[in-house]
């Protein structure tokens, strides 16, 4: 089994001010500021933290990689020529990669068989969703808010781990209606969102090792509470996919308790708890799910 995430070049380095300059300035200018600097490495971007430990877990030599990463660009050859450079200058083992010169990626992700995909195109990002693909918009966050060694994972329940059928009954019926549904289903499993298939492989990856040295640490950061909390536990028993921590917050604000817990990195659908999370922690924006639809997450 191998794990396979794509990334763009704005996701892993800090890309701001030569994005500025393409914004202010235009497509030429921006080619000429890339290619003037080939030889100047781009600083750490949002996800550079999570990729550098993914790549850490296949060993230092090893004919078969645990995990790959794949960057998908829409620079040219040539000013992506710097992110090569920038590559190298790191010591990340990423060796393919996607230059689309300004064209979508998103229909890469399916061809190289990515298992996630990373991006802060939000546009690629709802393409790559809508083909059925975890995938998340990487924010302006914190980072390198944990320094250990271990990868540290920590998802969003509702339209993210699961779909959003739960959702849609809060938000049409209210707290009282939610919570009346949850419990009278709590023993039927929800169905899955975009990001199972992602946390069952991870679930696999750390059955490999001693629960005790496990080089990933999962959690679920969810704005649930008792007695809804049933049937995410039931369902999670039932899809045979151990998370380590389960945070059931009751509408309490993210951000503190993912520094707590140390994440790499969170995934959400809500922008209003990505908002509190990215300022602790690195944080990916999932448009996934009803509270995404036309633009009720603006």
């Amino acid at each position: 089994m191998k794990l396979v995430i794509a990334i763009s070049s704005r996701a892993l380095f800090n890309l701001d001010e030569s994005h500025r300059v393409f914004v202010n300035e235009g497509v030429d200018a921006y080619c000429r500021y890339q290619m003037e600097r080939e030889e100047v490495p781009l600083k750490r971007g949002v996800a550079f933290g999570l990729v550098k430990k993914l790549l850490a877990m296949n060993g230092e030599k090893t004919d078969k990689p645990k995990v790959e990463v794949i960057l998908l660009s829409r620079n040219s050859a040539d000013t992506g020529l710097r992110i090569f450079n920038s590559i190298r200058h790191h010591r990340l083992d990423i060796c393919r990669a996607v230059f689309t010169k300004g064209e979508s990626t998103d229909k890469y992700v399916s061809a190289f068989g990515a298992h996630l995909f990373l991006s802060a195109d939000q546009d690629d990002v709802r393409r790559a969703l809508a083909s059925g693909h975890a995938a998340a918009i990487v924010l302006p966050s914190a980072i390198d808010s944990n320094r250990s060694g271990q990868l540290r994972i920590a998802f969003d329940g509702d339209s993210v781990l699961f779909s959003d059928e739960a959702e849609r009954v809060f938000q049409q019926g209210g707290l009282d209606a939610f919570t009346e549904s949850e419990v009278r289903s709590a023993r039927d499993p929800l169905p899955g969102g975009p990001f199972k298939i992602f946390l069952g492989l991870l679930h696999r990856m750390q059955a490999c090792f001693p629960e005790e040295s496990s080089p990933i640490r999962t959690a679920l950061v969810t704005a649930r509470a008792a007695p809804a909390h049933e049937r995410v536990i039931r369902t999670l028993r039932t899809w045979n996919i151990r998370i380590d921590e389960a945070i059931f917050l009751g509408g309490m604000d993210k951000g503190p308790f993912l520094h707590a817990f140390g994440a790499d990195i969170f995934f959400d659908d809500q922008l209003k708890h990505c908002d509190s999370a990215r300022l602790h922690v690195a944080t990916g924006h999932v448009p996934s799910g009803i509270k995404n639809e036309s633009g009720a997450n603006g």
